[in-house]
């Protein structure tokens, strides 16, 4: 729908959508105070606040109450669940990841990219003795993730120093990319490759190897990614039996989601 230039909008829900903007748009930082929100949509600290007492009255904002400033609050994640879910990736996924599972008896998780970090989605877990703790529903560096590598390496090199220019990136491992340079060189192996690699980045013991999801125009709109230990999830298991049997059905469902390639 088109809206007219002369039908009025409603003030209040601009200042809503123009508070969940300035977080949206801030890269490194989660929380904000009253004084520096009101600067930042340019109110009065006293309109500022109804708003937020409004918004955290139905969970879309929170205070943390250590801190007295404001973030996200649950309602948001649950929102933008829904829209994911409207898109029906999770469920156009989850049978081919049940297949992957299946033939090569390793866990295997579907995520998003968001703002530096990966969202993962949901997983379906291998029938083993020794497995890796589920990462469903939190928030991981992208740089340190292989699901979170393949698709920083189809990002521009504007949007990458957007995320990182400036910001430290945090060693998790003795194999933990930490230089902005070293990763952008690290990006363009993976994008030729086509797959991304974790190798003890984020957590020790813990290796996976990751493909995109793409849209009608070749874009990732989200990863499948293959994790286990590192004991069994040797290089000649990834590179013989996990990788073509991973890129095989990430391709099926891009297919479904309209990639011609």
């Amino acid at each position: 729908m088109t809206y007219k230039s002369n039908v009025k909008l409603v003030q209040s829900v601009l200042h809503a959508l123009q508070l969940f903007e300035v977080f949206r748009t801030s890269e490194n930082k989660d929380e904000f105070g009253v004084t520096e929100l009101s600067k930042a949509l340019g109110l009065h600290k006293n309109n500022v606040f109804r708003l937020l007492a409004t918004l955290e009255s139905r969970g879309y904002i929170e205070q943390n109450p250590e801190t007295e400033n404001y973030r996200l609050g649950i309602e948001i994640f649950n929102l933008g669940q829904q829209f994911i879910n409207k898109l029906n990736i999770l469920k156009l996924a989850r049978p081919f990841m049940e297949k992957i599972v299946a033939e090569v008896n390793e866990s295997i998780y579907i995520g998003i990219l968001r703002k530096g970090f990966v969202v993962y989605l949901d997983m379906v877990e291998a029938n083993q003795n020794v497995r890796v703790v589920s990462r469903v529903g939190k928030d991981v560096p992208a740089y340190c993730t292989a699901i979170g590598k393949i698709q920083l390496a189809y990002a521009s090199e504007e949007e990458i120093n957007s995320m990182y220019m400036g910001a430290r990136l945090k060693r998790y491992t003795n194999n933990t990319i930490t230089s902005l340079p070293e990763l952008k060189k690290h990006l363009k192996e993976v994008l030729a490759n086509d797959y991304a690699l974790d190798n003890e980045e984020f957590e020790e013991r813990v290796r996976c190897i990751a493909v995109p999801i793409k849209d009608y125009l070749g874009v990732p709109v989200a990863a499948l990614s293959v994790t286990g230990p590192a004991c069994r999830m040797t290089d000649e298991k990834i590179f013989d039996e996990i990788y073509p049997t991973a890129k095989k059905y990430a391709r099926e469902i891009s297919k479904r989601l309209g990639w011609q390639g």
